[in-house]
């Protein structure tokens, strides 16, 4: 539980995000207990967490501003492991090295400036620039369907002892949805806009769109004529077949008579002398 001076604190620092938002980041305390908060940061232009969506979680003690929060990251980016406390000056790895003065604004704009550096630390991981995009382009989706586990919809979200938020992929989407109501249903809106397989992340493929393949099999999709299918294929294929050898006998009726004359004449030589 908040002791007085943290809940006067936290109360006040809310009031002064929302008159002076900060760019690329939203955050509220939960409604059940302020000294939980959670926050999304939008990924800057220009960095491989463009227009990810990150959400997380800072639990603050309950003598805050006098010790730093515990700080997480649900959503995958490829720069900090899911759910796991992140050592920085700013969280309750270093309590010694917290300001008081430090706001919650404060905390998460060094968050974010960390999350677009490459320094390691505890809970931060290597990718490679195209991994991070391909899971900022994946961050909406995990957000809202808890990585897929939306269609089995499992308890994910457990508790620790010291009663930290530990969001689990197989919460459906749960924990995200309960806090971030508006965001969740735009980003549903979004995957249908999308096309988004909401059980895997994918795109799936529109079915009105041209198939492009190469010139001989796209010979194989044009439909024959005739009623029906099957019976115009044959047909067209006779008729084609019997055009075909017509064609080759106009075109060569001159060698074909000349070769009957002579054949005719051979035949008759050979009777003429069997018969003598």
């Amino acid at each position: 539980m908040a002791t007085k001076a943290a809940f006067k604190r936290l109360t006040r620092e809310y009031q002064n995000i929302q008159k002076e938002p900060t760019p690329f980041i939203v955050t509220h305390p939960s409604e059940q207990n302020i000294l939980e908060w959670h926050y999304v940061l939008t990924g800057p232009p220009g960095t491989p967490y463009e227009k990810g969506q990150y959400w997380g979680t800072l639990i603050f003690p309950p003598e805050y501003p006098f010790a730093p929060p515990a700080i997480r990251m649900h959503t995958p980016s490829g720069r900090f492991q899911p759910s796991t406390r992140l050592c920085l000056s700013i969280s309750d790895f270093h309590p010694k090295s917290f300001n008081p003065a430090w706001e919650v604004s404060t905390i998460l704009i060094g968050l974010l400036s960390f999350m677009t550096s490459e320094e390691m630390t505890t809970g931060s991981v290597s990718a490679s620039e195209s991994e991070r995009r391909v899971l900022a382009a994946r961050s909406r989706w995990w957000n809202s369907t808890g990585g897929g586990s939306h269609i089995s919809a499992t308890a994910g979200v457990t508790r620790t002892a010291k009663g930290i938020n530990n969001v689990k992929a197989g919460d459906g989407g749960l924990k995200f949805r309960t806090e971030w109501p508006e965001l969740d249903q735009e980003n549903w809106a979004w995957m249908k806009e999308h096309r988004i397989d909401t059980s895997t992340g994918q795109i799936l493929p529109d079915p009105d769109a041209p198939i492009k393949c190469s010139p001989d099999t796209s010979a194989l999709r044009r439909r024959p004529n005739g009623s029906v299918p099957a019976f115009g294929g044959v047909m067209e294929g006779g008729n084609v077949a019997r055009e075909a050898g017509q064609g080759w006998v106009r075109q060569h009726r001159v060698w074909i008579g000349v070769a009957l004359f002579f054949g005719y004449a051979l035949i008759s030589r050979l009777l003429s002398d069997m018969r003598a």
